[in-house]
């Protein structure tokens, strides 16, 4: 029998328009023209002002070609250009590929062809790096410089379109386009692809609205909040936190650089609420010298999702005057997607205790339908007992469309109805999941599987180590082993046996490692650690 409350109720113009994140800049303008939406250096925007650019941004695209699912490229820093980007590319109907500036010239010029880009707008002082990489690549984009005026190098002549003449071009009253579809692509963002080509995962508009939203309810931001860009906006789109600020009419404290300095100084200038970072940005915090640091007139909201941070440095960052919650997510979930939620109760447990819950990764994002630890043989759910380890798995509208123009890999992140992270996890009795590997991490030492990221952990604890990776290292009867690469904070000292020591105390004799090298670990461009080659040197170790 058919459905009666569908008969004759069909959608139209009047009941149905497509979720886009674009409306909320639209609505921030109109109700609030004269908030300030855009701080950078001695510059201030309104939202009056930053609507019609963005409108004007979209109307030279369409002005110079560019049509719906055309992709416009951008390699830019933390700036005013690059907020404008993320409403004024996708206003023209095309896809903004945000681009790590850490990239070398072969990696752009591979997703400058895999996108087929049609525009690319670079920032001034990454024009040498965009010149490599178009030499490699067989695209032939139109080209726009963005000179910042906060960038004081040297000037170099690049034969290129100035952004702002660009924008003169366009119409500040553009009827910019709606998407036909809020399933339309909004952005397309890559992988690292550190063993193999990157994949290009593509966010759509309906998406992105809802993240962006849950950001601003799972971090309990305010109407007029102040928001400071240490997070670079390339990282899946600043965890969409571009749309965000508009949908809460808030301010964009722009900052070119990550430094400690400009960073305590936007603090107590500009009254920053809420930011984003890596431990690393909380220890750069932290650790300025105290004609650096600022008194803070109110308590700031910081997020970090990466690896949990020690102990000493959450109560370092609280005695600070910040609030930290930790995230975890996927460029294929729009960024943030579980957030650890804290209970009032838990305030009253010893330090240690609360450290070891703020350990956890947490429960699922408000827009996010579905977060599970399943085995990925049986895709059942694995006892919830924080010790059976399974694979992370998500559900929902905050995942993203699939990989461009790679439908193999599509499929198989998408295998059994579930996105595969490929994270492994446990799932905690109370429903909070915690991270234990990647599953090409697991090291299995004669038959038990050991969790790289708890000798990590265990090593973190140390006050000497500064960055800890773990990998499996071939041994003779074991098959293999844990091997511990180690870099001390500076100014440390501590010997191999101190800290197998260490170790002893706070792991299972079968989990200690049975090697630890001291070294400068190498990293991705996006600071991410390369176990793959601390692998082969683990490797070599044995030979």
């Amino acid at each position: 029998m058919a459905n009666p409350y569908n008969t004759d109720l069909d959608r139209t113009p009047a009941n149905y328009q497509p979720l886009t994140p674009l409306t909320f800049l639209e609505r921030a303008a109109s109700v609030f023209p004269d908030h300030t939406a855009i701080v950078h250096g001695t510059l201030r925007r309104n939202y009056a002002e930053f609507y019609a650019r963005s409108r004007q941004l979209a109307s030279a695209l369409a002005h110079h070609g560019v049509q719906r699912g055309d992709t416009v490229s951008v390699l830019l820093a933390n700036t005013p250009a690059m907020l404008e980007c993320h409403y004024g590319v996708p206003m023209s109907g095309a896809v903004l590929h945000s681009i790590n500036t850490r990239l070398d010239a072969a990696i752009i010029a591979y997703q400058l062809d895999h996108t087929m880009s049609k525009v690319v707008i670079v920032d001034r002082e990454l024009m040498p790096l965009m010149k490599a990489a178009l030499a490699l690549s067989r695209v032939k984009p139109v080209l726009i410089q963005y000179d910042d005026p906060e960038f004081d190098g040297p000037q170099s002549p690049v034969e290129a379109t100035d952004y702002e003449a660009f924008l003169c071009d366009g119409d500040p009253a553009f009827a910019w386009l709606m998407p036909e579809d809020e399933w339309d692509a909004i952005s397309i963002n890559y992988t690292s692809g550190t063993t193999g080509d990157p994949k290009g995962v593509v966010s759509h508009h309906r998406g992105a609205y809802l993240l962006a939203q849950g950001n601003a309810l799972m971090s309990s931001m305010q109407k007029h909040a102040v928001y400071l860009w240490t997070l670079p906006m390339f990282h899946c789109n600043g965890w969409c936190f571009p749309w965000t600020m508009s949908a809460t009419i808030g301010t964009h404290v722009c900052l070119r650089q990550v430094r400690a300095e400009p960073i305590w100084n936007a603090l107590a200038d500009e009254g920053v609420t809420h930011l984003c970072g890596a431990p690393i940005v909380m220890k750069l915090i932290i650790s300025a010298s105290d004609d650096v640091k600022r008194d803070l007139g109110q308590p700031v909201q910081f997020f970090t999702a990466a690896a949990p941070p020690p102990e000493s440095l959450l109560a370092d960052m609280k005695t600070a005057g910040f609030e930290v919650t930790h995230l975890y997510g996927l460029t294929e979930t729009y960024g943030p997607a579980v957030v650890n939620d804290w209970h009032e109760n838990w305030f009253e447990l010893p330090p240690a205790d609360q450290a070891a819950l703020k350990a956890r990764q947490g429960v699922r994002y408000l827009p996010l339908e579905q977060l599970d630890i399943l085995d990925p043989e049986t895709m059942r759910p694995v006892p919830r007992d924080g010790k059976t380890m399974g694979e992370v798995m998500f559900r929902g509208n905050v995942v993203m469309k699939g990989y461009f123009r790679n439908p193999k890999a599509t499929l198989q992140a998408f295998a059994g109805g579930w996105f595969h992270s490929g994270d492994l996890g446990v799932m905690h009795p109370d429903g909070y999941i915690q991270l234990k590997d990647r599953s090409k991490d697991i090291i299995i030492s004669g038959g038990e599987n050991i969790s790289s990221i708890e000798v990590e952990e265990a090593l973190y604890r140390h006050p000497a180590v500064a960055v800890a990776a773990v990998v499996a290292m071939p041994h003779e009867k074991w098959g293999e082993t844990p091997c511990a690469f180690v870099e001390l904070v500076p100014g440390q000292e501590v010997n191999e046996e101190a800290l197998r020591t260490w170790c002893r105390a706070h792991l299972a004799p079968y989990k200690l490692p049975a090697r630890f090298v001291f070294t400068s670990i190498p990293r991705t461009s996006t600071g991410k650690i390369q176990k793959f080659v601390l692998r082969e040197r683990a490797r070599d170790l044995m030979n």
